[in-house]
């Protein structure tokens, strides 16, 4: 018998781009990553850099591959511990997490971020392990995860440990809220966005196991959540949402739910978009001014750098995309009926990709392309813009924002 399939957030719709060593500055106390593979693409506007952050969990060390955007000087800077969700797959295959755009609103608010991920996932060190049904346990097995990097996070000077926020999206929502049974000194908050885990497969009742969680959760915590759930959410629809509230305030759990409408294709997927912003942000700031914590903004934050418009062809103008096949220009189609930010990209031998949501589609777009190709891959089109010079050069991957 096939066994059950647990699974949160498939928030990707290309390939990522490939994991390996660059950093913007130095973090005391941690190791850079190391490989072989490119570079990871680095927003250089909010320092964004990408470590192998050592953790110890029960005397046993680990290596978390942790990407941290920090406002300029040396701090110490308020903390949002960002949390992912969990793909369909192998865990190990999965992509880095970055939620560029939740991390640029909290830079520019002088917060540092720190997107961790755990145990088995990407380039990160250890089994990921999972207990079936028992989503209580799930979520405290992430938990435990998190309170490591917390452990790492407040040896470093550069973190303001009474001034914390722990954070997360699908799984990584589980997991935040089964930290608030921790207790953990310094947290002051958490936000949940469409937090939860789905079993695709078997013969349990995932949704009864997760309300019955929650509700566990919230006996053994008094911290304030905030909670993120939309109308079209494929994962956890609003019924459901509903009943993790009422299980987790039946049980002592102050939260206040946000039950928004439709967003885009999928709600799940909301926080990881640069339009989401305007759905969480106003929410979040009403929060976090209950909590003392900041929201003005102090930092300032060039755009992320993208191609410009070179004015080559209108975006929807099929015909004059160079060396695609029919099959490709459907492909081109398809991509203009996908909402921004969405990238496309090309090569000559007629190898094309497209990427939209998330973070960095561009180079998704590009990295996805080049598996097809054994001429460099160039970029046609970032949102509503043709960024194509009809030149030969490759261009080098960037990051649409």
């Amino acid at each position: 018998m096939k066994s059950p399939v647990l699974a949160a957030c498939l928030c990707r719709l290309t390939a990522a781009v490939t994991f390996s060593t660059l950093s913007a500055f130095a973090v005391p106390g941690v190791s850079q990553a190391a490989g072989s593979a490119p570079p990871p693409t680095l927003d250089p506007t909010v320092n964004e850099q990408v470590i192998m952050l050592p953790v110890v969990q029960n005397t046993r060390a680990f290596q978390f591959e942790t990407t941290i955007f920090r406002p300029p000087g040396n701090g110490p800077f308020p903390l949002l511990l960002m949390n992912h969700g969990k793909e369909r797959g192998d865990p190990a295959d999965q992509k880095r997490d970055r939620f560029l755009a939740l991390s640029r609103e909290f830079v520019k608010r002088g917060y540092a971020v720190v997107v961790p991920m755990r145990k088995g996932f990407s380039q990160s060190t250890g089994q990921y392990s999972e207990f079936g049904c028992n989503m209580k346990d799930n979520g405290q097995q992430q938990a435990d995860d998190v309170v490591a990097v917390l452990d790492a996070l407040v040896k470093q000077p550069w973190v303001d440990r009474e001034r914390m926020l722990v954070a997360g999206q699908s799984y990584g929502g589980l997991a935040t809220m089964a930290l608030g049974t921790r207790h953990y000194p310094g947290v002051q908050g958490l936000l949940n966005f469409a937090g939860g885990l789905r079993i695709d497969g078997g013969n349990c009742d995932w949704r009864d196991a997760l309300v019955a969680a929650f509700g566990n959760y919230a006996a053994s915590t008094r911290l304030p959540s905030l909670w993120f759930y939309g109308e079209n959410d494929t994962y956890f629809d609003p019924t459901l949402a509903q009943r993790l509230q009422q299980a987790y305030q039946a049980a002592g759990g102050p939260s206040q739910l946000v039950a928004y409408g439709p967003f885009k294709s999928d709600a799940h997927g909301m926080v990881g978009s640069r339009d989401g912003v305007r759905v969480w942000w106003p929410e979040v700031e009403r929060f976090l001014k209950g909590l003392g914590m900041p929201t003005e903004i102090t930092v300032a934050i060039a755009d992320t750098p993208r191609p410009p418009s070179t004015g080559y062809a209108t975006v929807d103008n099929v015909s004059a995309v160079p060396f695609l096949t029919d099959k490709g220009r459907g492909g081109y189609r398809d991509y203009l009926a996908k909402t921004t930010p969405r990238a496309f990209a090309l090569s000559g031998t007629g190898a094309w990709s497209w990427a939209e949501e998330g973070d960095d589609p561009a180079s998704r777009a590009l990295a996805s392309c080049q598996k097809n190709s054994k001429l460099p891959c160039q970029l046609y089109s970032i949102d509503n813009d043709v960024v194509w010079s009809g030149g030969s050069a490759t261009v080098p991957p960037v990051a649409a924002n």
